[in-house]
Order: structure tokens, then sequence, then C-alpha cells
């Protein structure tokens, strides 16, 4: 009987002692959400390509450029959201993609596709396939600046938004970058192509 009386003494001292010293675990504080990283236009075509091989087996790329966003810093080579104009030579259409990596105006965060729209052959504008692209824009950047007087205008405007462009036009024998700082291509005021496959520069359009 004492022997029973010890256990249940002891378990009961032992039960007292566990709630004396027990203490709300301290609130974690919320951790502040990282902004959104803009991305290369390499990633972001890719990104959209899957989505418009869907639309159309034999989607190839019309044109990509870069979209600035507000809510974004861009990074060197890199912007908050790219547009793209695919198309499909068996379709005879073409259809508009957006990647953003955030809700803004006029963008919807991640791929977004517009209304397929009829699309002709121009000897203008060539169609190429997304592998084409194996130089990334921060490296046609970098290609951009090794200009002399590009890098002089930059670094006299760094607040001037450089842009992306990667067309296959008459002015360049390959899909090229267009790398330009300025509002528009029309009104840029520092205009360098770069070659989307090799990297190499092929020259300056101002």
């Amino acid at each position: 009987m004492r022997t029973k009386l010890f256990g249940i003494g002891a378990a009961f001292i032992f039960f007292l002692s566990g709630c004396g010293s027990s203490e709300p675990a301290p609130a974690k504080k919320a951790e502040a959400p990282k902004p959104a990283a803009p991305v290369s236009g390499q990633s972001a075509a890719f990104l959209m390509f899957q989505q418009a091989r869907l639309w159309a087996p034999d989607a190839q790329l019309l044109r990509l450029e870069s979209v600035q966003v507000p809510e974004v810093k861009p990074e060197p080579g890199k912007t908050g959201a790219w547009r793209a104009n695919f198309v499909s030579i068996e379709k005879k259409a073409q259809k508009s993609y957006t990647y953003s990596v955030v809700e803004s105006e006029g963008l919807h965060k991640g791929v977004f596709a517009q209304t397929e729209m009829p699309w002709l052959r121009s000897s203008a504008v060539k169609p190429y396939y997304v592998v084409a692209i194996k130089t990334d824009t921060p490296a046609a950047l970098a290609t951009a600046l090794k200009q002399k007087d590009i890098a002089a205008y930059a670094e006299k405007n760094p607040e001037m938004p450089v842009q992306y462009l990667a067309e296959w036009t008459p002015q360049t024998p390959n899909v090229a970058w267009r790398v330009y700082w300025g509002p528009t291509v029309s009104a840029s005021a520092a205009s360098v192509f770069v070659d989307a496959t090799s990297g190499e520069f092929l020259k300056k359009a101002r």
C-alpha cells in the first residue's frame, strides 16, 4: 500500500512540476515576403513556348521583347515581364503571350495568352525556333557594353531603361537581340545588335 501511495504521490509531484515550468512558446515573427525577382529573356521565352506549343505544335517565335514593370526592379539582362508573338505556319495564325513575375497593370502573373489572330508570311520579319536563342539577355547586354561609346552612354544615363528585342529581320543574318536604351526602339539613343545564337556583336544601330 505504501509503495502504491508513494508512486501516486511521485506522479502527482512530477505533474505539478511539469505544469509549473511550462511556458508558451514565443510566437514566430512572420517573415516579410521576398520581392519578386526579374527574369531573363531566354527563361521567359521557354516558359511561354511551353504554352504556345499546346496551342500549335509547330509554334515558332516571331518577336520576343522585354516589358518594364514598375513593381519589379530590373537587373542586368533581366526584367519583370516579357511578351512573345508566336506563329503557326500550319494554322496561318499568330498568338501573343506574356509572362510576368507579378500582377501589374495590363499583366497577369505567370503565362497569359491573348486571342489567336490571322498571320501571313512577310519578308520583314521571319519566324524562328525558340532554341535559336542560345545567348541569354545578360550575356547580350555584356556584349553591348563592350562597345566603348555604348558603355559611356550607359554610365552617363543610369536611369535610362535598358530593353531587349529578339527578331530575325533583314538587318541581321540570323536571329538577333537588339539591346537598346530608351522607351522604344524608334526613340532609343543607343542600340546594339547581338547574334542571339553565337552571342557575337553584329553592329550598332545608333
